[in-house]
């Protein structure tokens, strides 16, 4: 009798995986909906570790001037590239524009960055970043930000500006992590 017990117990525990195997393979993950396989056209950002898909509007165009990152209070540069950091794929990383004029970051920013009065360009041809003192005199805006969300892995994005425009232009920013503003 006791044999037959843990016998059926077994047989529970493979009936409910083998059904856990196949129910999940015609599940939509978040993943496979954000590679754009979700056959309503949604898209829906996965949020598994890799590099994030900034996105982000700010109150004035500062496409072109080199981000800096401040303290909490605003009152010192605690991250800064390196003239030669500013590139991105081989160019200058500019942001990507979007829809409705917001722009994918390809920099590294978050919530707390600031701008400087020179552009990537400008910057770039430097030999050495300026000294912290000097960097921080050149800051245009503590404060740029309108909008800045976290739409999650860049890279589990079918076609990621495609993707992100289609979130935007739905008005679907809130599936996104609102990291600053709405």
């Amino acid at each position: 009798m006791k044999i037959k017990s843990s016998f059926s117990y077994l047989l529970f525990i493979t009936v409910i995986i083998y059904m856990g195997c196949s129910c999940s393979s015609s599940r939509k993950t978040p993943s496979t909906v954000a590679a754009g396989d979700d056959k309503s056209g949604l898209v829906t950002p996965d949020f598994r570790a890799g590099p994030p898909a900034t996105v982000y509007k700010t109150r004035n165009d500062y496409r072109t001037n080199v981000p800096v990152i401040l303290s909490d209070d605003k009152s010192r540069i605690v991250s800064y590239p390196h003239p030669k950091d500013l590139y991105y794929k081989g160019e200058l990383a500019y942001p990507t524009e979007l829809a409705d004029g917001y722009l994918l970051d390809n920099r590294g920013i978050n919530a707390d960055v600031a701008f400087l009065k020179m552009t990537y360009e400008e910057f770039s041809k430097l030999g050495e970043a300026p000294p912290l003192d000097s960097l921080y005199s050149l800051i245009l805006d503590k404060d740029p930000l309108l909008e800045l969300y976290n739409c999650g892995n860049r890279y589990a994005f079918k076609n990621e500006i495609s993707d992100l425009n289609q979130l935007i232009r739905n008005k679907e920013l809130d599936k996104c992590k609102c990291l600053v503003g709405k």
